[in-house]
């Protein structure tokens, strides 16, 4: 029977042990000298060893982590809208998924710079199978949703996991980052599964479902990589998803995926955070609508929050004039940055394959696609 302490982060008096069992690990060892190129191994051990709770760790290794990949893998991170937000409360951050370990560490990053609570944050169990990433995992305050468990034991853990959630939220005024669909968005395409916020309903202590949503203070976050750096990983998915084929990832798909992620070129970074939602979750309410109908209103009003406040690139305007061979964002890049698009393609898209060409300009296209769907002149 799975219990709390499968899925809990680190409790603060476990931090400093477990640094010192996995300091010496490889992977460990290249994530502190990367993170302190400057240092000597003795200085490292010394910050290492200060660490007495998950909240040193985040602040003296994670974040310089996270600045680190910044500047070596892109040209900025700027963010909007976490100014609105109060220091002192507690959110619940739904976001886009994109990157398995980037997307909720750059809205620590974000959360830090403005001085607001950070966050615990779920994490699949398959993606911390290696004892050192699952270490990393839980030294970084995530917890783990469990994946693929007989349908009984799956509604007990999900519920057990909403029970923490709410645990988090409301009484250790600690914010929670959860992925608006489980696994990430490969075809550009984001999308709330319902399913994610019936796990989360199923700690609802309130007689309307939306009363409960409201405590919960969701705050819907877009994060946008000008270029993804995990593109030419998502593409043979996405080829098997178009060809109706069963695809079945490979034993290290995942972890290439991280280390892809934190390294490879991304250009321009944002995170946008929305408005917390609340009188949009009375009209809900209001609607007559059942419970899962109330679920699906909801999902479609955290999409439209994300899609309207994602960031769009060049790239991704050039995606969709290619795409739909017009040039109706000519405006919004330069020929220069044409080029620079261009060349991405020819290096990740085998020539005359006109399938994966379309399934490639898709994904960077999709995002213009979704925002024109609720305001063109927002564009």
């Amino acid at each position: 029977m799975i219990t709390l302490d499968h899925i809990r982060p680190y409790h603060d008096s476990e931090v400093n042990q477990a640094l010192l069992d996995y300091m010496e690990h490889p992977m460990i060892m290249a994530m502190l000298q990367f993170t302190f190129p400057q240092k000597s191994m003795e200085e490292i051990v010394t910050i290492v060893k200060s660490c007495r709770s998950i909240r040193d760790f985040q602040t003296k290794i994670i974040y310089n982590s996270v600045r680190m990949v910044l500047d070596k893998s892109s040209e900025g991170l700027t963010t909007s809208g976490f100014e609105k937000l109060q220091t002192d409360e507690s959110y619940l951050f739904i976001s886009n998924h994109r990157d398995i370990i980037l997307d909720t560490s750059l809205l620590n990053v974000a959360l830090y710079d403005h001085n607001l609570v950070m966050t615990a944050s779920a994490i699949g169990d398959n993606l911390v199978k290696k004892p050192f990433l699952m270490a990393l995992s839980k030294l970084n305050r995530s917890f783990l949703i469990m994946r693929n468990l007989p349908p009984r034991e799956m509604l007990g853990t999900s519920k057990l996991v909403s029970e923490y959630i709410q645990k988090l939220l409301l009484k250790e005024n600690r914010s929670v980052w959860i992925a608006q669909r489980e696994g990430r968005t490969k075809d550009g395409n984001d999308k709330t599964q319902q399913g994610v916020l019936k796990m989360l309903a199923l700690a609802n202590d309130e007689t309307e479902q939306m009363d409960y949503f409201k405590k919960l203070k969701i705050v819907p976050v877009s994060i946008s990589y000008e270029f993804d750096p995990t593109d030419v990983l998502k593409m043979p998915e996405l080829m098997a998803k178009h060809h109706d084929i069963e695809y079945v990832k490979s034993s290290n798909e995942d972890f290439n995926s991280i280390l892809k992620g934190a390294t490879g070129k991304k250009k321009r970074i944002h995170v946008s955070a929305g408005k917390v939602i609340s009188n949009e979750l009375d009209i809900i309410k209001n609607s007559g609508e059942q419970a899962n109908g109330q679920l699906q209103m909801l999902a479609e009003l955290l999409d439209k929050a994300i899609h309207k406040n994602y960031k769009l690139w060049p790239s991704n305007y050039l995606a969709y004039d290619m795409l739909h061979n017009t040039q109706a964002f000519k405006k919004k890049y330069t020929i220069k940055e044409k080029r620079q698009f261009e060349r991405r393609i020819k290096r990740r898209v085998e020539a005359n394959n006109k399938v994966a060409l379309h399934n490639f300009l898709k994904m960077y296209a999709t995002p213009v696609t979704n925002c024109l769907n609720y305001d063109e002149e927002q564009i």
